[in-house]
């Protein structure tokens, strides 16, 4: 495929909101964590390794669980409670890297590297370590309200000294790394990731009161919204809020943006883990928008929240085409979306209904572009100019790609009063890096969606 419908869709403007993180990622050596485990004891260490601490409220808890890690060789999240313990990273630990994290900064960042029309971020929490990783681009800005009138800079000045902000530390280690754990010699036996993973109360998901009367206009001046970052919310906040209260706001924020202008709006799901939570986010959000974007582990989690055990299960256990074609159809359906995009490790899929006005042959363009989009940052590392997109047009589709188009040909038989496309990834066998890949499939495919309904609109 050539580079055309990219093309077209940069001559868009997208608004996207709400999570961004710091990635600080570390990569270990044995040395490094020698000296953590002298630090507090070999038999304190191994103590509460015993107790398994569920998450991390002092500096003990992550070394033992870092260790824990390291022994099986499995990658690891564990969540840090305890923000006060920012400094102790930070006095400890000189990063490797520091780069972009959350999909809504991954996705800003992408798009205006990619020389978009125009690109506006909104997140709630804009430190200056957050505010200095977005790109150095003028067609990135971030919306401020000055004297009570709206204006726009970019992120890098627009940042607040005293917000809160949220760090994902990442620990990279290898196999064959060695350390001593008391008289026992510990030899890493598989390459992963310990990810202490910021889950504070000081970060939540909203838009500024004073920014909410200008949300109306903001969605008139752009051609589509990708939203994020709801698996933040908590059920309860110590102040006396909960799931419901940001909910509700997030809820209002999609009804403004779409008050003067029917501006399509994408949602990017993400797996949560608490089931009422997940059904809440589901049930509140998803009738409003006109696009989702998930994995196919994901499908299983929100059907099983509507309803759909048996059928989740099924997902879960045997990753089987038809199944997810069928529970993609029951979410379209049941939550009245224009279309649902699927992006797995093998293949993407849209499922849309019958009657949408892009042919199966434009909706496969829209997916090529987010999976040769994806093989070039899986490349690369970030994309940082839209030259960068040939990168991915280098890269095969993967191996698996005509096992995938028979067992889709299977299950498009019964898909007669929808449009079902789906087609193989394009798959870097070495990546330098898998972070943010399926954000990055997930705003290509939509962007160029856009570009073509824009594109048949017209005539």
């Amino acid at each position: 495929m050539d580079a055309g419908l990219l093309n077209g869709a940069r001559n868009l403007s997208i608004y996207t909101a709400y999570n961004t993180n710091v990635d600080a990622i570390v990569y270990l050596n044995g040395d490094i964590v020698q000296r953590l485990i002298n630090e507090f004891g070999a038999e304190e260490v191994k103590r509460r390794i015993d107790g398994y601490p569920r998450e991390i409220d002092e500096p003990l808890d992550f070394v033992a669980r870092l260790v824990h890690a390291l022994k099986t060789g499995k990658p690891m999240a564990v969540p840090l409670v305890n923000e006060e313990l920012h400094r102790w990273f930070d006095d400890h630990f000189d990063y490797d890297v520091e780069r972009m994290g959350g999909q809504a900064g991954i996705i800003a960042n992408l798009l205006a590297s990619l020389d978009f029309r125009r690109v506006v971020v909104y997140t709630p929490h804009l430190a200056k370590r957050q505010a200095e990783l977005f790109v150095s681009r003028p067609n990135l800005l971030y919306p401020v309200v000055e004297d009570g009138k709206l204006a726009f800079k970019h992120p890098r000045e627009a940042y607040r000294e005293n917000d809160p902000i949220k760090v994902n530390r990442i620990f990279e280690f290898r196999a064959g790394m060695k350390f001593k754990l008391g008289n026992e010699t510990v030899t890493v036996p598989f390459s992963g990731r310990f990810i202490v993973s910021a889950r504070f109360e000081s970060i939540r998901v909203y838009t500024e009161e004073a920014l909410k009367p200008f949300l109306p206009g903001i969605g008139e001046g752009v051609d589509g919204a990708i939203l994020s970052g709801y698996q933040g919310i908590k059920l309860r906040y110590s102040d006396g809020k909960d799931a419901n209260h940001y909910l509700r706001k997030a809820k209002e924020d999609v009804m403004l943006l779409k008050r003067r202008k029917d501006v399509k709006v994408h949602l990017e799901f993400a797996s949560i883990q608490n089931r009422d939570l997940r059904k809440k986010v589901i049930y509140n959000l998803f009738p409003l928008v006109d696009s989702v974007g998930m994995d196919e582990s994901e499908i299983a989690y929100v059907l099983n929240a509507l309803g759909y055990p048996r059928l989740s299960e099924r997902i879960f256990t045997y990753n089987r085409i038809e199944d997810s074609v069928l529970g993609g159809k029951i979410i379209l359906d049941e939550m009245n979306l224009e279309i649902l995009q699927i992006h797995t490790i093998y293949y993407l899929m849209y499922i849309t209904s019958k009657d949408n006005p892009l042919s199966e042959e434009e909706l496969r363009r829209s997916l090529e572009v987010g999976t040769t989009l994806a093989a070039a940052r899986a490349s690369l590392g970030e994309i940082r100019s839209p030259e960068d997109y040939r990168v991915g047009l280098n890269v095969p589709f993967n191996e698996r790609g005509e096992y995938v188009k028979l067992r889709f040909e299977e299950a498009k038989r019964r898909t007669r009063e929808y449009k079902v496309v789906i087609i193989p990834t394009r798959l870097v066998k070495k990546p330098v890096s898998t972070v943010g890949l399926g954000d990055t499939i997930s705003a290509g495919a939509f962007t160029s969606y856009l570009s073509l309904l824009r594109e048949k609109m017209a005539f």
